[in-house]
């Protein structure tokens, strides 16, 4: 049994998600093209992770974009020796090569290729960023749709990602929606830098990568339009030095802060600010752990993980006028804590584990093995 992700440099939903698989089975070792600890979940360390050649390079740990060319040929290099192995993934894993059974985990199928104006954001046409994705996107395209022939179950983490593996590899995917391990009991760390703005709470908490397709900046400019709220980002990107020059008086972010430090600012906080283009959407999950609603973009992943009216309310644009008015209506919002909570159980990890372990059984039985035997 083993498993694979893309790249472990950042700390995110995806590798959250890899830790769960992890937890479900803890004999697994996990393959990857990039590994950086410094940048990543520290759980990882206690993982044995098998990274490829690429890793050496320092340059390429700290900014996996800075890959993109090698990627797909390292890639194909990463041979894997296992019966069955799931490959949490949005654009690389699934291209290992396997002695066995290969499911693919599929958080998106890749955004740089097919998605590209997300991807891109405001990115001029013929910014360096744009014309480095387009001049790859011809050979990228044909690599990642022989990758996809050699997966036999496609697992998608929520409906439009199913669609999308529907349209664009022309295959069914079984639909299993992420975890979200939030540990409400833990400790909670207050960040001394934040401890008289946070005050006794009350604050919009989004948590999120910083790239142009997560549209923090236009959360950033609805903020600024509203004196009486205040906004905490915690995250970490390439637009993180550009976000943080454009931050008003009301707003403040804060990158790679332990999870006892999120835990606190969970629990005080009003509500989270989802404004992201979302394959899943796990914070608005991870949120809910607290009782804590939503105000988020009424699209992709958010459409399987927020109920209107009772864990949230949606905004129909990542546009800073509607997202302002969004925040503005929800504070005459009165909300039911333990509905939300009630919520966020259907997304658990035991359930999560347990329909995973049945595909693993059934690739198994087809080959005349057992779980048991491998662990």
């Amino acid at each position: 049994m083993a498993i694979a992700h893309d790249y472990i440099t950042q700390r995110g939903g995806a590798e959250r998600v890899v830790l769960a698989l992890h937890r479900a089975f803890p004999e697994a070792s996990v393959y990857t093209t990039l590994y950086e600890p410094a940048t990543t979940f520290p759980e990882f360390e206690e993982i044995d992770i098998i990274s490829s050649p690429l890793n050496r390079l320092g340059a390429l740990r700290h900014d996996h974009r800075k890959a993109l060319p090698l990627l797909a040929p390292a890639s194909s290099r990463v041979r894997i020796d296992a019966d069955v192995v799931i490959a949490s993934t949005t654009g690389w894993a699934h291209g290992f090569e396997t002695t066995g059974t290969k499911i693919a985990y599929c958080h998106s199928p890749a955004r740089y290729l097919y998605l590209q104006d997300q991807y891109l954001g405001d990115a001029g046409r013929f910014s360096p960023a744009s014309l480095g994705v387009k001049m790859l996107t011809p050979y990228l395209r044909r690599w990642d749709q022989r990758a996809a022939k050699t997966v036999d179950t496609y697992v998608s983490n929520s409906t439009v990602v199913r669609d999308r593996i529907r349209e664009i590899y022309g295959r069914e995917s079984q639909l299993i929606f992420p975890p979200h391990s939030v540990d409400v009991s833990g400790p909670r760390l207050p960040l001394p830098e934040l401890e008289e703005f946070v005050g006794l709470g009350g604050h919009l908490l989004l948590v999120s990568r910083l790239l142009p397709y997560k549209n923090v900046d236009k959360a950033i400019k609805a903020v600024a339009g509203l004196p009486l709220e205040r906004l905490i980002i915690v995250g970490d990107g390439p637009d993180r030095e550009a976000l943080r020059a454009s931050l008003p008086s009301n707003a403040r972010m804060v990158s790679g802060i332990s999870d006892a430090t999120l835990r606190w600012l969970y629990a005080r906080s009003r509500a989270l600010l989802a404004p992201s283009h979302e394959d899943f959407g796990l914070t608005v999950v991870e949120a809910a752990a607290w009782g804590k609603p939503s105000i988020a973009l009424h699209s992709g992943g958010y459409l399987d993980t927020v109920d209107e009216g009772t864990t949230g309310r949606f905004f129909p644009r990542p546009e800073p006028d509607e997202i302002a008015a969004a925040i503005a209506a929800s504070r005459f919002d009165v909300w039911d804590v333990q509905k939300i909570k009630a919520h966020a159980r259907l997304f658990s990890e035991e359930s999560f584990a347990q329909r995973l372990r049945g595909l693993v059984d059934d690739a198994l039985g087809a080959q005349g093995g057992s779980r048991d035997a491998l662990v």
